[in-house]
């Protein structure tokens, strides 16, 4: 799991506004816990998150991406983040949408 947050959130910042490794962990800990053959790392980073999610998938089989659900005028609109993964990683992308 890539956690990107903005290049001036220090990393590690809890408390702050910014949820930190802490916050990461616990989001993973069910799933964690309901398929625990499955393999997930967790990478906390800040920058550009276009580029760091296009970079941890680098060796991935498959990214999962999520998209903000919104009544877009016409069509399903999609992010500058999934856009830069859906052409620029080597492996499948799976687009789910989220509130």
């Amino acid at each position: 799991m890539v956690h990107v947050r903005r290049p001036e959130a220090a990393i590690g910042g809890e408390g702050k506004g910014e949820p930190g490794e802490d916050f990461l962990a616990g989001l993973l800990t069910s799933w964690r816990e309901r398929w625990p053959d499955v393999e997930v790392e967790e990478w906390l980073t800040a920058g550009p998150a276009a580029q760091h999610v296009v970079e941890a998938a680098k060796d991935a089989q498959l990214l999962v991406v999520g998209r903000r659900v919104h009544r877009p005028a016409f069509g399903a609109h999609i992010g500058p983040v999934t856009h830069a993964a859906v052409h620029h990683v080597g492996c499948p992308v799976a687009v789910v949408p989220h509130s």
